[in-house]
């Protein structure tokens, strides 16, 4: 049966189109993005898959964020890793201490020819995910960092000004007093409180909450939290407990129900949260910055970052890497990082696709949106460049535990942070014979 040429032609440009899809290198995406997260990580994947023919980025939901880099390891472990893994900010040490199983991502960028410089990420975005020679160990990715929202209704009940929020811890106490005599339930409470006072309010106020530069020195560093700026904040927040005016909402984001139920004037929480308090909340809101003590030097630095950034593993190949890197290149380039910014509530981790989200309007259609970049787009200090500890998710653990302790009124501010820094002390120094 003779072809005809048109056949022939047809015919030529599928197995020409058979061979480019076999020669693609497939590259495997493990993330902890869900429901519409995961969604929008599928589109970003399909859409770099669309734009080039050399590779295809295959996205796969491997739980939340613990049982994720559990997974990750034991795979690496058993010899067969995914080339890249999503991690929480929070495992950060973990990662880079598991001998041999990395790829440094800057490292790996310069040596595939591909670059891919600190410079062009928000200071403390890139400051926590690098060595301590300022090079980016893993891609950032999806970052948040915690900020205050506030009811503005309720504070037009309460005799408060609804357009100038609290900048101050004593104006927080100061508010959360009138709220709560006007008939609100709760002044004010926070999510994360580990995260949001602990680790943040150190960076906030530029004091340590780890020797060694927080741990980016070494791993001999051990927790600073019994020292007098510490007690000063925890015996306040109990001050306020004890009078009706703190109300300790839970674990991780256990109490973002007492903001978006309209119960609770003020929140500190992640800037992640927006949008679900603009879909739950029945009122209207604003945000503000983190507040901070007036009389402390320095202060207010910068925020630290939640989230998670993006690890790749040792032991793939030279195609792969290059693949890997510029997929990374590809989700850090303005228009991406502007969209899941934008998208949601993540900060723009590049300073491009923070100027272009504000050259585009967006901020000024959404008032609030820029106080995360704000606090975060910051020249960083040994201070509040981030956590670098080992075993830090048990760290917060022994941390929320005995601040919900301090809070119920069952045990002292002091005594509550010397048993927060010796029982985090030991465990540091498991971690660091562990590791050596």
């Amino acid at each position: 049966m003779a072809f005809s040429l048109s056949r022939m032609t047809v015919l030529a440009a599928m197995l020409a189109s058979a061979g480019a899809a076999q020669a693609a290198t497939d590259i495997t995406f493990w993330h902890s993005m869900e429901g519409p997260l995961g969604e929008r990580v599928d589109a970003i994947a399909q859409a770099f898959n669309a734009s080039q023919s050399d590779y295809v980025v295959h996205p796969v939901y491997k739980g939340a964020y613990g049982e994720s880099m559990n997974a990750g390891i034991a795979a690496f472990r058993a010899g067969n890793a995914p080339d890249i893994l999503q991690v929480f900010e929070v495992g950060t040490a973990t990662m880079m201490y598991a001998k041999g199983a990395i790829k440094p991502v800057q490292e790996l960028s310069e040596k595939v020819g591909d670059p891919i410089d600190p410079k062009d990420f928000l200071g403390a975005v890139a400051g926590y995910y690098s060595s301590p020679q300022g090079k980016l160990v893993s891609m950032p990715f999806n970052s948040s960092t915690p900020v205050l929202y506030y009811n503005k209704d309720a504070f037009k009940k309460a005799g408060l000004n609804p357009d100038a929020p609290p900048k101050t811890w004593p104006e927080v106490a100061d508010a959360a007093k009138k709220l709560r005599a006007a008939g609100m339930e709760c002044g004010y409470s926070t999510a994360w409180p580990s995260w949001v006072l602990l680790e943040n309010f150190a960076a906030w106020h530029n004091v340590p909450y780890a020797s060694k530069d927080n741990g980016f020195g070494g791993l001999d560093a051990r927790l600073l939290l019994d020292s007098p700026l510490f007690k000063k904040h925890i015996t306040f927040l109990a001050d306020m407990a004890k009078a009706g005016e703190f109300t300790y909402g839970g674990r991780g984001d256990a109490g973002n129900a007492l903001f978006t139920s309209g119960k609770c004037g003020m929140y500190t929480g992640s800037s992640g949260m927006r949008a679900s308090v603009i879909k739950t909340g029945q009122f209207a809101f604003g945000t503000s910055t983190l507040p901070y003590y007036p009389d402390v030097k320095g202060a207010p630095q910068n925020s630290i970052i939640g989230g998670a950034s993006l690890w790749v593993f040792s032991g793939k190949s030279d195609a792969t890497y290059k693949g890997v890197i510029k997929f990374f290149k590809y989700l850090s380039n303005p228009e991406q990082s502007a969209a899941w910014h934008q998208g949601t509530g993540y900060v723009p981790v590049t300073k491009a696709g923070y100027e272009l989200t504000k050259k585009s309007g967006f901020y000024d259609k959404n008032p609030g949106t820029e106080v995360a970049v704000q606090q975060l787009n910051a020249d960083t200090t040994a201070n509040s460049r981030g956590i670098r500890l080992g075993y830090l998710p048990q760290i917060r653990d022994i941390e929320d535990a005995t601040m919900e302790q301090i809070f119920a009124g069952k045990m002292a501010p002091e005594a509550g942070l010397k048993k927060m820094t010796t029982e985090g002390n030991a465990l540091l120094q498991r971690f660091e014979k562990s590791v050596k």
